[in-house]
C-alpha cells in the first residue's frame, strides 16, 4: 500500500502512464464527458471535493507544461481564474472558447470529475517531461 502521494489507484495509474503532451482534464460536475474518454468520478456532493483541492493534489504529482482553460472562466468565475493564474504563474495558460475546450476533451487520457459547482471550473493539464 502506498504511504504518500495520490492514493486513488486510477489517478495514480493515469499519471504514471502519461507521456509528453498527453492531457488530462480536471472538471466541475457539469462538464460533459465525451464517449470513449474514461471518467474518474470523485464527486461526493456539491462542492466536495473542490476543483482547487484536486488541482493541488494532481499538480504535486504531475509534470505540467501547459494549462488550458475556457476564456469564459475569467469573467464568469474570477476566483477560480485567479487561483489558476497564481498556481501556474510559471506555466503557460492558454484560454480558448468553451466550445473549443469541450472539443479538446475528446483527446484527453481521462476526465477527473470533482464536486465543484461553479461555472467553467475546468482545466486541461498537458504533461511535460521531468528532464
Amino acid at each position: 500500500m502506498k504511504k504518500q502521494g495520490i492514493l486513488n489507484s486510477h489517478i495514480s495509474k493515469v499519471l504514471t502512464d502519461l507521456g509528453h503532451t498527453d492531457t488530462i482534464v480536471i472538471a466541475d460536475i457539469g462538464l460533459p464527458v465525451p464517449s470513449g474518454v474514461p471518467k474518474i468520478d470523485l464527486a461526493l456532493k456539491l462542492g466536495v471535493p473542490s476543483f482547487q483541492e484536486i488541482v493541488e493534489i494532481i499538480s504535486e504529482d504531475m509534470v505540467i507544461e501547459k494549462v488550458i482553460v475556457a476564456e469564459e472562466l475569467a469573467a464568469k468565475n474570477k476566483d477560480t481564474s485567479e487561483y489558476l493564474n497564481d498556481k501556474f504563474k510559471e506555466i503557460p495558460i492558454e484560454a480558448i472558447s468553451h466550445e473549443q475546450f469541450k472539443l479538446l476533451t475528446r483527446h484527453a487520457k481521462v476526465i477527473i470529475r470533482t464536486g465543484e459547482a461553479k461555472p467553467y471550473a475546468n482545466c486541461i493539464l498537458q504533461a511535460g517531461v521531468y528532464f
